[in-house]
């Protein structure tokens, strides 16, 4: 990989690293996430549908990771990424890790991290890196229908129901607050953006905010104010103490029998 002469390989290397752990790290947990409804949820086409979407993240989670562990070279894969770190070397948006809720709250979620996915993943479908187009590229079929999925149940349960309107109207500030992660940038992106290799931040801010004004206009949901910035990040491994609990499940195995092979 080239760099511009005023940026070393190796910081650039370190802020792409740091990127795509940010990226594969939350679709992972928001894939785990989903998969927790397997045997709960309200209907069996729902759950087909919520495994699938899952699937479809976890499968994006090991192309992001697998770059991060080509470009660290310090022996680790994949997996090891995955399953062998602790819970603040977790780069993954605080959004993701939140509990599942009821189903509105699981839609909701689903939904801010669709619009916010889909921006990001457009954005590197131009990328002068063709690692990060070619696996954006086959993402962003993937997350359009994720996200017109969730729009749409968003909508249908927005303005449903006099129940799954109060439903949704509770969802929201449970998870409103985790937003500001989607419509924020730090230097990272912002010299990843400078050299080409990702969307415009505030593109990608612009998009978000657009996307969820017109569902919340359709679904007939109040618009809250900005999230305000608050002392969790996880961007820095500063997470809820919801992570540490999910991790705890899903990497027993792993960690128990660390060379197992199948």
């Amino acid at each position: 990989m080239s760099c511009r002469p005023k940026w070393g390989i190796c910081k650039m290397n370190q802020d792409l690293i740091q990127y795509l752990l940010r990226l594969g790290d939350s679709a992972l947990i928001q894939g785990q996430r989903l998969c927790e409804w397997c045997g709960r949820a309200p209907a069996l086409e729902e759950e087909l549908a919520l495994m699938n979407v899952g699937l479809d993240l976890v499968g994006q989670a090991r192309n992001w990771l697998e770059y991060a562990a080509e470009l660290a070279n310090d022996g680790r894969d994949a997996d090891h990424l995955a399953f062998r770190r602790d819970e603040r070397a977790y780069r993954n948006l605080l959004l993701v890790e939140q509990p599942n809720g009821d189903f509105a709250v699981t839609v909701l979620k689903q939904f801010f991290y669709d619009a916010w996915h889909l921006a990001v993943l457009e954005g590197l479908t131009h990328s002068s890196d063709s690692r990060l187009q070619g696996i954006a590229a086959k993402a962003v079929k993937e997350v359009t229908y994720h996200l017109r999925r969730s729009s749409e149940w968003v909508e249908r349960l927005g303005d449903g129901t006099e129940e799954s309107h109060q439903r949704m109207l509770a969802a929201i500030p449970q998870l409103w607050r985790f937003t500001v992660e989607l419509s924020d940038s730090d230097a990272v992106e912002q010299r990843l953006h400078a050299a080409g290799l990702i969307g415009d931040p505030q593109q990608i801010a612009a998009a978000w905010q657009q996307q969820v004004e017109r569902t919340f206009d359709s679904a007939t949901l109040p618009l809250p104010a900005p999230a305000c910035h608050f002392y969790l990040s996880g961007r820095q491994g500063l997470h809820s103490e919801h992570l540490g609990l999910l991790l705890a499940e899903m990497q027993f195995l792993p960690r128990a029998y660390p060379d197992a092979t199948w």
